[in-house]
């Protein structure tokens, strides 16, 4: 498809706050990005001209922010309410392998889902989460730069990326990737046999390493994670907050994760 057809949806409720920065990211490629209420995907107290279907778009992208308050969990209001009603229409968009996108709650959206860790190909939405984003091990909000390892290129979000090694900032204080205890080695095991580990926290060396550089301490210092498919990503860290390097007059490293998502919506 050429790129002026590409339509992005970056879906926001109350506590969203990062919407607009993702949005930008997406125009300044030449797409279509809109913000867009998740009340405007089911209720009728919609006007006819403001509602939309999910078919209306290329990409779902779940933003930042404190959806709900991040009352209860992080992500599990916001989550829950896509699940009562947009379940059908997700798991299809999913089967269609249209790409979604989900940037720090909304990788905690993700998860709560049941959309990430994402192994049953025929089932993209599990029952309940198999996986979740626990609190920092620091017990505080962390806010700093961190490095990235790209651990697989065949993620629709990796693609173009040609560097071994990102620098895009945290700003989270529940992003430690947990699994189900006992099953952690299990869980891991079925991500590196499908390739599903996408970013993994280094320090300065390349390095896989703790606190600070693992900001929350993640298992296996993982960053970010794609499902069976490698279209559904969800990352801790915010991409959107460094496309552009004003220190170098040039690109950022997170200008390469939404470039290889539309270039690979331009191939369907």
């Amino acid at each position: 498809m050429d790129r002026e057809e590409i339509r992005v949806a970056v879906l926001r409720i109350e506590g969203t706050n990062c919407e607009e920065e993702t949005a930008t990211s997406f125009r300044n490629l030449g797409v279509e990005a809109e913000i867009v209420h998740l009340k405007q995907f089911y209720s009728d107290m919609i006007r006819f001209e403001d509602q939309r279907s999910i078919f209306d778009y290329h990409c779902i992208v779940f933003p930042g922010g404190f959806s709900a308050g991040d009352y209860v969990r992080a992500g599990a209001i916001f989550s829950a309410r896509v699940k009562s009603v947009l379940r059908k229409d997700l798991e299809e968009f999913i089967k269609y392998n249209y790409p979604i996108l989900g940037i720090c709650n909304g990788f905690q959206i993700l998860a709560e889902l049941g959309a990430l860790p994402g192994f049953d190909e025929d089932r993209p939405i599990s029952d309940r989460p198999e996986m979740a984003l626990a609190i920092n091990d620091s017990g505080r909000f962390e806010c700093r730069q961190t490095l990235l390892r790209v651990e697989s290129r065949k993620c629709v979000f990796t693609k173009e990326i040609e560097k071994d090694k990102l620098q895009i900032p945290v700003a989270h204080a529940e992003g430690k990737v947990v699994f189900p205890r006992g099953r952690e080695e299990e869980y891991l095991e079925k991500l590196k046999e499908n390739e599903q580990l996408v970013f993994r926290y280094v320090d300065d060396k390349g390095n896989y390493s703790g606190y600070p550089w693992n900001p929350n301490g993640s298992f296996y210092n993982i960053a970010g994670i794609c499902n069976v498919t490698h279209t559904v990503l969800g990352l801790m860290p915010h991409p959107e907050r460094v496309t552009f390097d004003y220190r170098k007059n040039s690109f950022g490293d997170g200008y390469y994760i939404f470039k290889s998502v539309i270039s690979y919506l331009e191939k369907i």
